[in-house]
Formats: structure tokens, C-alpha cells, sequence
């Protein structure tokens, strides 16, 4: 039961002085950070963090906000899909982030959980997307300027092996007692 996942803070989440606000969250919540750091993306970088892939599940979920606001538009989903990846791309390479590595009893869902919805203005209040943002992606898509809804969190335990592996040496992952693991774990 004991997980660890990836959670970036965003280059919006960074230039608004969130990021100390986002981690004290993950932090009172009894999750452990075992790793952090602060870097600018390359395309390159960024790329592999968001493949090509994930273009028609975002076009999907673009199309579906656009329907839901009554945004008609002649564009297929593999277009719009691409259209808002590129948008996603440019928009996480603009400025820096900080990504580090979360530890703890179902981290992965109890970060999903203190995150939010994936488009905030569909994130709960007492969320950091639902009290930091209230943007929708497919709105964003629209005017083409990225879905800053302020972090990344990842979506599964498979997931989270892969984007640790991408983002981390394992000799920048660091093992040690915090007091939740004796109080606990």
C-alpha cells in the first residue's frame, strides 16, 4: 500500500507563488517527499513526459467541454486533440517547474484527491485546482493557451513508475523515517 507518484507543479503554479501552498498540502496529509527539484523543459523533455498518444484522449475530453459550452466547431477530435497538446507543450516549457516525488500509504489516489479535477472549473473547493483555478481546459484549448490548471499529478500506480523513472535518478530519491512512518505506516 505504500506508493509513490510524481506531482509537478506547473509553470503557472510557480509564477503565482503557489508551489509552497501545493506542498504543505500533500505534507499535511502524511505524504512524504523523497525527492525534489526545480528545472526548465525542453520540447524534447516535455514531449516525452506528455507523449503523442494522449493527442485523442485530450481531443475527446476537449470536444466533450466544447459541446458542454455550446462551442460548435467543424475540427475532428485528432485535430483538436493535436491542437491541445501543442498548446500543453508550449505552456509547460514557458517557465520552470517543480517536480518532485511523493511518498506514502495510496499516494497516487490521495494526490489525485488533494489535486482535483484535471479541468478546474469541474474541482471541488478545498481542492488546489478548485481553490487556485477555475479555468476549463476545453476553454483553453479554444482560446489556445494550454490548460494551466497548475500541476500534474500522475493518474495511476503504472504511471507514476514511469514518470519517476523519467523525471528522477534513483540517487535522487531519498530514503529516511518521517513521523508519519512511525505513526502511521
Amino acid at each position: 500500500m505504500i506508493e509513490k507518484t510524481l506531482v509537478i507543479i506547473k509553470p503557472d503554479g510557480v509564477k503565482r507563488s503557489l508551489t509552497g501552498e501545493i506542498i504543505t498540502r500533500f505534507e499535511k496529509a502524511g505524504l512524504k517527499i523523497i525527492g525534489m527539484k526545480m528545472i526548465s523543459l525542453t520540447k524534447e523533455f516535455a514531449k516525452k513526459h506528455y507523449p503523442e498518444d494522449i493527442i485523442p484522449r485530450i481531443g475527446g475530453k476537449t470536444l466533450a467541454d466544447w459541446k458542454e459550452m455550446g462551442i460548435k466547431t467543424e475540427k475532428d477530435e485528432k485535430t483538436i486533440g493535436r491542437d491541445a497538446w501543442n498548446d500543453l507543450i508550449n505552456y509547460v516549457t514557458e517557465g520552470p517547474v517543480v517536480a518532485f516525488v511523493l511518498e506514502g500509504v495510496h499516494a497516487v489516489e490521495v494526490v489525485r484527491k488533494i489535486t482535483g479535477s484535471t479541468s478546474p472549473h469541474k474541482a471541488q473547493p478545498g481542492t488546489v485546482r478548485g481553490d487556485y483555478s477555475h479555468i476549463s481546459m476545453g476553454y483553453a484549448t479554444y482560446r489556445g493557451f494550454g490548460g494551466r490548471n497548475l500541476i500534474h499529478t500522475s493518474g495511476s500506480k503504472e504511471e507514476a513508475e514511469q514518470e519517476i523513472k523519467l523525471w528522477f535518478k534513483k540517487d535522487e530519491l531519498f530514503k529516511y523515517k518521517g513521523v508519519h512512518d512511525e505513526h502511521l505506516v
